[in-house]
């Protein structure tokens, strides 16, 4: 979906508040903020940055991926802006590597390989930064499989390369040198890139907020379409007993489009100093 569509996706579903949080990639912040304001929607700056966590006591030491949220940042901050150029520059030359990795598959099933071509027809259809779905779409189109899931399950799963390397001590420095407010995202997604990689006990994993991110972070994103009540209920009161702030949404990919589905609190938006987002009537 572009821009516009989604504003008008989310006009239409009342939605009082909303962030663009593409990863790795803040280009259309500028946009977004304008077509926030010709729809009557308060918007926050986004941007969704993957980093790389470790802990010793989980994992023999060994790093996983995590997923942060920086929100209310400016978007001309010029260490910010550099950085997201690499990241970007990173994802192109990843997704090559990809491509090869899928390449030697295809070989091994007496299929055609991808082309330059067809890196480049891959790439017309990226706005924002160059990810795993957009080759998975690019499959579906082919007719290499019925479905994005099935190119994950057949391919890109085993086909990945690991993305550029961010700490959170950097994440967390870039978004708050550049005003922001930085949340852990979805720490008990069960689909992954959460610290359910290390324990699914709520206990363990608000131990280890506690022990090795309380510095770093602003907040913990609460409400999620993958979290469960439990769950929301355990970082909430993380979250008070730290003085963090709590911050939700439905993490919509587009497909399906789930924008607006999570019951994320009105006072949410308070703790940005832009007052309580409600629903129109």
């Amino acid at each position: 979906m572009t821009l516009p569509e989604i504003f008008k996706e989310a006009h239409s579903r009342d939605i009082g508040l909303i962030s663009i949080t593409d990863h790795d990639n803040i280009a259309c912040q500028v946009i977004a903020e304008a077509l926030a304001s010709e729809y009557g929607i308060r918007y926050l700056s986004g941007v969704e940055l993957n980093i790389s966590f470790s802990h010793p006591r989980y994992r023999d030491g060994k790093a996983i991926s995590l997923d942060v949220l920086g929100y209310q940042y400016e978007s001309d901050n010029p260490a910010l802006t550099i950085k997201i150029g690499e990241l970007i520059a990173y994802r192109r030359h990843r997704a090559e590597e990809i491509l090869d990795n899928i390449n030697r598959e295809f070989k091994k099933r007496g299929l055609a390989p991808f082309t330059r071509k067809d890196l480049e027809a891959i790439e017309e259809t990226v706005d924002g930064a160059f990810g795993r779905p957009h080759i998975a779409n690019y499959m579906v189109r082919k007719g290499i499989v019925a479905s994005r899931q099935e190119a994950f399950d057949r391919y890109l799963v085993a086909c990945n390369v690991p993305k550029m390397p961010l700490s959170l001590e950097e994440a967390s420095s870039l978004i708050r040198g550049a005003g922001g407010k930085l949340m852990l995202a979805h720490g008990n997604d069960p689909n992954g890139t959460s610290l359910a990689a290390y324990t699914t006990s709520l206990e363990e994993q608000c131990r280890i907020i506690r022990e090795a991110m309380l510095p770093f972070l602003d907040g913990i994103e609460c409400w999620h379409s993958r979290l469960s009540p439990e769950t929301t209920s355990a970082y909430i009161s993380l979250a008070r007993e730290n003085g963090l702030m709590v911050s939700g949404g439905s993490d919509c990919h587009q497909d399906p489009i789930i924008m607006g589905t999570v019951d994320v609190p009105a006072s949410v938006a308070g703790q940005f100093g832009i007052g309580e987002a409600e629903r129109r009537p």
